[in-house]
């Protein structure tokens, strides 16, 4: 068991007596755990809105196209190939720009929330680039990196690591000092250190900035997928505004956020499963 979950306390709830004598919790001010379905009603509601407002005629059909044309005219895109196209190219450009985010985040993090030496060296440059907007980047990422793929990912994994770095490092550096006594008790050597008392310390941060990196990625690759693109969502959306097609345009901001809910819905799936031994209001 690690010192994270020895130390940690939580109150109990509080049991009582009902009329036949079985005992049953009583919740308090906790609001209980929400059913992951129950974050779809808000966009659902909107949904319902949207189409309510097309079928009452109260929207421009040429700025703003009913739901039903926009699923029309994606079915119309995905048989002819064209979206799946775009999409599958979107996708690897995600996940890779993520990979390398992910990977540059958490290396960093743990070099300077593990060392003075790390933190002295990195905390104050990821600051410095945290204070300097990424995609202002971009033309001397071009000039670097020629206009290609390469920039775009290294963009993308600029936007991912950023977040994840900050949660990160800010969670190790907010790691109760009692369980460094614990450990220094224990006589815990530094590898069961950092096995038992800074992975479990860190990793609510880490999971706080996983999530921002994955949105994060999605809204760089809408810009980037329109500077010298020939496929991806973002250049498909980018062709559709030259000829006026809003449903075109409306059917990738859809998918762009479907993808984002899906990523963002998994991380959270992931960090409920690993943070099982954490006490919420939320569990």
């Amino acid at each position: 068991m690690s010192a994270a979950t020895t130390l940690t306390t939580t109150p109990a709830p509080v049991a009582e007596e009902t009329p036949g004598g079985t005992r049953r919790r009583r919740r308090g001010l906790s609001p209980g755990r929400s059913l992951p379905a129950a974050r779809l009603i808000g966009p659902l509601l909107l949904l319902a809105l949207w189409a309510a407002a097309s079928a009452a005629g109260q929207l421009d059909p040429g700025a703003i196209p009913a739901p039903w044309t926009v699923v029309e005219t994606g079915a119309r895109l995905w048989t002819d190939g064209t979206l799946t196209d775009d999409v599958l190219t979107s996708l690897q450009r995600a996940a890779s720009g993520f990979a390398i985010g992910l990977t540059a985040g958490v290396a960093l993090a743990l070099a300077s929330g593990l060392s003075r030496v790390g933190e002295a060296l990195i905390d104050g440059t990821v600051n410095l680039n945290r204070a300097i907007p990424t995609l202002g980047l971009i033309p001397l990422f071009i000039l670097w990196l020629g206009i290609g793929e390469t920039f775009k990912i290294a963009i993308i994994a600029i936007v991912v690591y950023i977040p994840i770095y900050l949660n990160t490092h800010a969670a190790l550096s907010g790691i109760d000092s009692r369980f460094v006594e614990l450990a220094e008790v224990q006589g815990l050597n530094r590898f069961r250190f950092i096995r038992q008392i800074v992975v479990p310390g860190a990793l609510p941060g880490f999971f706080v900035g996983l999530r921002l990196g994955v949105t994060g990625s999605w809204l760089g690759l809408v810009v980037l997928e329109q500077i010298n693109a020939t496929s991806g969502l973002g250049y498909m959306m980018f062709q559709a505004q030259n000829y006026g097609q809003s449903d075109v345009i409306l059917v990738g901001l859809v998918v762009y956020g479907i993808f984002g809910l899906a990523s963002d819905s998994a991380v959270r799936l992931i960090e409920r499963r690993v943070l099982s031994w954490r006490r919420t209001l939320s569990s």
